[in-house]
């Protein structure tokens, strides 16, 4: 991917290649499968993410096309709005559900969501670097998801990740998605997030 490619990030400051080619597709080449060898190593990026306690609260169900296809079109089917539209062309689903107490106390972890949140960057970053494309879609029935990979009552579904090689946006059906595929990516300037001291003072 070239550098005037809109999908590459504009930073305002330095930042590593692979931040700035992470973009999330809704157009996946549907003829190219990820080998599972390319899959285990984004689930060891997850595994060395740092969390409270060193609980890991992670957990990711796989649905391949090819070989669970029962489980990939059970999550295509809870899928909400458009997206069972363009998430029928990535080879693979993943759900990722959050354990929401520690293993060890039965307690609850507040800090679950966060650590997730963290397993998935680590994950989605390893993934820019083999060359993989991520989609995250919250739009999605959770129970469905839940009974269709079979997450016990202690897990929550979070979000199901479309996961295979960017394809051609011309193979999208909804025109704003084709659209969406071309546009240059955006991002809120640091000014209006980052704080000096006290909140509201610009870090410049």
């Amino acid at each position: 991917m070239a550098d005037e490619h809109p999908k590459v990030a504009q930073t305002e400051h330095e930042v590593h290649e692979l931040i700035r080619r992470r973009w999330s597709p809704r157009a996946f080449d549907a003829h190219r499968a990820v080998p599972r060898d390319d899959l285990l190593k984004l689930f060891e990026a997850a595994r060395w993410t740092p969390s409270s306690f060193n609980e890991q609260p992670w957990h990711f169900v796989v649905a391949d096309r090819r070989r669970t296809p029962e489980v990939f079109e059970a999550l295509i089917a809870s899928l909400e709005g458009r997206n069972p539209a363009w998430a029928r062309s990535a080879p693979v689903l993943v759900l990722v559900a959050v354990r929401l107490r520690h293993a060890s106390t039965a307690t609850e972890n507040s800090h679950a969501w966060y650590d997730t949140g963290q397993a998935v960057a680590n994950l989605t970053l390893q993934a820019t670097a083999a060359g993989l494309s991520i989609r995250q879609m919250r739009g999605f029935d959770a129970e469905a998801a839940r009974a269709a990979c079979r997450v016990p009552p202690d897990c929550i579904p979070a979000v199901v990740m479309a996961i295979g090689h960017a394809g051609d946006p011309e193979t999208l059906a909804h025109e704003r998605h084709r659209q969406a595929e071309h546009q240059p990516r955006e991002r809120r300037p640091l000014s209006e997030f980052v704080f000096d001291g006290t909140w509201g003072h610009p870090f410049a």
